[in-house]
């Protein structure tokens, strides 16, 4: 038993005494010495086969160096040095306007020539001045609503008399003229209806020619006394 576990310990200290195989240091990168001078070297290679881009990047790795900050280096510093850091590399958008932005404005033009654009702007100005209000209008519209108003029976109560024979067919032909009622009423209270129908547009003597309706005209009016 106890030759056997000399033998044991003697296998372990002569596996230990073998040399291991170094582990690749990744960050070396392949065949070179360092990572930045492979990128450089694949770079060179890209730009000659047409590839590449021969200006480098602003945010080149091998441009731009970082420094820690030395000890005692105040808050504002540091933010100083990180705006002075960034402010190269942003631009202003295209299509965003730099109006309002005296130093970009001053540098395009001057004062005088603002203010020279400022007065052609104004110059196109048109002011619209405000006009009376037109006048109510006094033609067969308003003659309808009144006369609306003024009625008091409703369609097909007859108040006139009509002792006219065929008077109903005779009705029916006259308003396939007119592409309304409205405009039969207008034209039937112009022929001096309601007491006369001199046009048969009103059969039924209620007043109204082809079966026009006031309703709608004492309804609003009522709507807007309330």
């Amino acid at each position: 038993m106890i030759g056997r576990a000399s033998f044991l310990l003697v296998s372990f200290v002569a596996l230990t005494a073998c040399d291991q195989p170094a582990v690749p240091d990744s960050g070396a990168g392949v065949g070179f010495g360092s990572y930045n001078a492979y990128q450089a070297h694949r770079e060179q290679e890209l730009i000659s086969g047409g590839q590449g881009a021969s200006v480098t990047s602003s945010l080149d790795a091998q441009a731009v160096s970082v420094q820690p900050p030395s000890v005692g280096t105040s808050t504002d510093q540091l933010i100083a040095d990180a705006e002075a850091a960034i402010a190269p590399s942003v631009e202003n958008s295209v299509g965003i306007s730099s109006e309002n932005d005296f130093d970009a404005v001053s540098d395009e033009r001057s004062i005088e020539q603002d203010a020279a654009r400022v007065a052609a702007n104004r110059s196109q100005y048109q002011v619209v001045e405000p006009t009376a209000v037109p006048a109510r209008p006094s033609g067969a519209t308003t003659t309808l609503v009144a006369f609306a108003l003024s009625s008091q029976n409703n369609v097909g109560q007859a108040i006139y008399k009509r002792l006219i024979p065929g008077a109903v067919t005779r009705q029916a032909r006259n308003c396939a003229k007119y592409p309304s009622p409205d405009l039969a009423q207008e034209a039937f209270l112009a022929a001096g209806g309601p007491e006369r129908n001199g046009k048969g547009l009103d059969a039924d003597g209620d007043g109204f020619a082809c079966r026009w309706d006031p309703a709608p005209f004492r309804l609003a009016a009522t709507a807007r006394n309330n």
